[in-house]
């Protein structure tokens, strides 16, 4: 093996510190050659590794009554009863996206649902949450306008073309993204308990098959890529972007689950980030044993591959699997029926070392434990998150709630996103009962149980800039009452935590608030955290994005028809379940209002009464359950006033006039966003306010659907009376105007 001491600058270039490659002489005992150069930085990196995050990470709460995987494995999963589980998971491609906006974004679909059913699941759902750029922007539009369609066009292409549903998500806009996407895709599959597997190499002798795709050159580092900063020179490098082909993901799918099912499979683990390195290491690590293979025996696309792009290569559709000594035929019937390649490359070994042979020769062999499970920990100096204004910079413009809710309707964040969820399938494989911007939670239904199961997918990163600590707080309650809405009790959580450069100690400090605010919001409302993703580097020339983390959370309930957001009767009282809430200035400046009509960001994000938040759900809970709820939506981005137009938007057109008994001023009683509110149209709204006196929680009737029309009064006072046509215009055409 030849080995070499590496100059500086080639260690810089691997992403790698001196005192990090100091560690890797250390455990080797001598200089790495290349190939283990290059296994050492992908694996080592922060996008592999977390070695920033894990630290902290090990706060979040990961236990529950449900969980039957947490952490660790490609996915997290959860009992959803009658012998079935439900894997689930979220996962970044934000810097590819950015450099190739179309595979960029396909390809992350493709990764976490090969994480799915790596665990043996089938996928039949996928959400995403999105992060652009503003669309509207004089110096950087038609560079955002040009991720955005890539991106969404690279998601509907993989998913379609795979056959699961996309069905649902969010996409917002900020100045802070302009130069750095945030691409959050979440998957979600079922499989019988009994047919779980994981990624775990075992049994000394047996040999390690490749399966799938050939290795090429494509996404040579993707891995350390994403863990370092973009400059001028991020565009030149689309080889770290990875090729997807959605068609040969589906073979590879239902090739897998049939090989699982003739018992020879005894471990299996997709090649993600990282590749061939991070299948086998891992796999090795993770049951205590080496693995050898020979990489002449790799199927590959390409000619004159060095051992370097063999280990590292991120190309798509691949998965590498140990099986029983003696099956191994059984294993490439399966594959060859499929018409996927599938080729013996190793076996596992006794001694605890990922060996690496080329033409015979040994390139690499490093020990697993240390390479996978033991990478650099640090403990990043944190100080204090960035300081917003206290109040705001300049004067106010002075309230006019008739203007601004047909603005707050056609702004980028609230305006409806039917031309990028008009682009997926969401109904393929007819398991999907609601319909994108007509629920509060997404739901699909497991035939074979009887029961469905609802998702939601939420961030705010205004709020996080004001407060990570309760932004986060706040995201977790919020998608816990989007399932609440549908009458799904929450019961796990998976996260993606998108943050900047963590050597910046105001930027550490952002990650490490977050993580303890989910962590008291995750325990409060018993969602355990199942598995997520940290993304860190989220910086362009210096400048980060906000901190972005994303919760998915998903929730169980009976298959039912699901409860929908727009009022369908006139004559119907609208009761305001949790009441108006309270503001001041200094909780207005995150809200869209602040954001869309001051053209601000100050003070602090809303505040959150995690107790009253769980009276308010659990209230809501019990309204669903006697089907008492004829529409229901809850107050969010946009306040009062966006909720109460979003439900006048249905087909029905059915509009609403109410009066509402606060002494707030106009625009913070309209457009606040205070949390714990929800919007009900019923039919006895005595029994909703039983239901919520029991649980202790305001439930006042503001008013009730009309034929047509939406009025909001004060105390009888009118704020503002509009045509449904003005709003539906406002709101419907908006983002189709922006993207031109």
């Amino acid at each position: 093996m030849n080995t070499t001491a590496f100059s500086p600058e080639i260690i810089a270039q691997h992403q790698l510190t001196p005192g990090e490659y100091q560690k890797i002489v250390d455990i080797l005992g001598r200089d790495p050659s290349y190939t283990e150069l290059g296994i050492f930085s992908v694996m080592w990196s922060e996008h592999c590794s977390y070695k920033s995050s894990r630290l902290h990470l090990k706060k979040l709460p990961t236990r529950g009554k449900l969980v039957v995987q947490g952490p660790g494995e490609n996915a997290g999963i959860i009992d959803i009863g009658g012998g079935w589980v439900t894997a689930f998971k979220i996962e970044s491609h934000n810097h590819p996206s950015f450099i190739e906006p179309f595979q960029g974004a396909a390809t992350g679909v493709g990764g976490i649902l090969r994480d799915i059913f790596t665990m043996g699941a089938r996928p039949i759902a996928v959400m995403d949450a999105l992060r652009f750029g503003r669309p509207d922007d004089a110096a950087n539009g038609a560079r955002n306008r040009r991720i955005l369609a890539g991106v969404v066009a690279g998601i509907a292409h993989y998913g379609n073309c795979f056959g699961v549903p996309t069905v649902g998500g969010e996409t917002v806009f900020e100045p802070c993204y302009d130069g750095n996407p945030l691409v959050n895709v979440f998957a979600l599959g079922v499989c019988r308990k009994e047919d779980i597997f994981y990624a775990k190499a075992a049994g000394v002798g047996n040999p390690v098959i490749y399966v799938g795709a050939r290795t090429g050159r494509d996404g040579i580092h993707g891995a350390s890529m994403a863990s370092a900063e973009f400059t001028e020179e991020s565009k030149q490098k689309r080889p770290n972007v990875q090729v997807g082909d959605p068609f040969m993901e589906k073979l590879l799918l239902e090739a897998c689950l049939e090989a699982m099912k003739t018992g020879a499979i005894v471990g299996i683990q997709d090649m993600g980030a990282a590749g061939l390195t991070c299948s086998t290491c891992e796999m090795g690590s993770r049951g205590e044993v080496g693995i050898e293979i020979e990489l002449d025996r790799v199927p590959q696309r390409e000619t004159g591959m060095t051992p370097y792009e063999i280990m590292l290569s991120e190309s798509q559709e691949r998965m590498l699997l140990v099986a029983d000594k003696g099956r191994e035929e059984e294993v490439f019937q399966v594959f060859r029926k499929w018409g996927l390649e599938a080729a013996e490359i190793g076996v596992v070994t006794g001694d605890g070392k990922l060996r690496v042979r080329h033409h015979g020769e040994i390139v690499a062999e490093i020990p697993n434990r240390e390479l996978a499970d033991e990478a650099p920990l640090y403990d990043r100096p944190h100080t204090q998150p960035p300081a917003a204004p206290a109040t705001p910079r300049a004067a106010r413009k002075p309230a006019n709630v008739q203007d601004a809710l047909p603005a707050l309707l056609g702004a980028p964040d609230l305006c409806s996103k039917h031309w990028i969820w008009e682009q997926y399938d969401y109904q393929v494989r007819t398991n999907t009962l609601t319909v994108p911007e007509r629920s509060d939670a997404a739901i699909v239904r497991v035939k074979e149980t009887g029961a469905s199961i609802a998702m939601s997918l939420d961030g705010n990163q205004r709020y996080c800039y004001l407060s990570p600590r309760e932004g986060t707080k706040l995201i977790v309650a919020e998608c816990c009452r989007n399932l609440s809405v549908v009458g799904a009790e929450p019961v796990a959580a998976t996260n993606n935590l998108n943050f900047g450069n963590p050597e910046r100690p105001e930027i550490m400090a952002q990650l490490v608030e977050s993580i303890e605010g989910m962590a008291e919001a995750c325990s409060f409302f018993e969602t355990p955290i199942t598995g997520g993703n940290v993304s860190l580097y989220n910086e362009t020339l210096g400048e980060g994005v906000y901190p972005s983390p994303v919760m998915g959370i998903v929730g169980l309930m009976k298959t039912a028809a699901p409860v929908t957001i727009p009022f369908k009767t006139a004559g119907r009282a609208v009761v305001l379940l949790g009441g108006c809430g309270s503001c001041d200035e200094t909780r207005f400046g995150g809200t869209e209002y602040a954001k869309e009509i001051d053209k601000q960001l100050w003070g602090l994000p809303p505040a959150l009464d995690m107790e009253y938040e769980r009276r308010v759900q659990r209230a809501m809970r019990e309204i669903v359950a006697e089907g008492l709820a004829e529409s229901a939506h809850d107050v969010s981005a946009g306040g009062l006033a966006v909720a109460l137009a979003e439900c006048c938007l249905g087909a029905a057109e059915m509009g609403a006039q109410v009066d509402l008994d606060s002494d707030l001023r106009p625009e913070f009683l309209c457009f606040h966003e205070g949390p714990s509110r929800i919007v009900i149209a019923t039919a006895n709204a005595k029994r909703v306010a039983e239901i919520a006196a029991k649980h202790e929680v305001a439930a006042p009737v503001i008013g009730s659907t009309i034929e047509k029309g939406l009025e909001i009064r004060q105390r009888g006072v009118t704020l503002g009376s509009w045509e449904l046509a003005l709003l539906r215009a406002a709101n419907g055409e908006a983002l189709e105007a922006y993207v031109r």
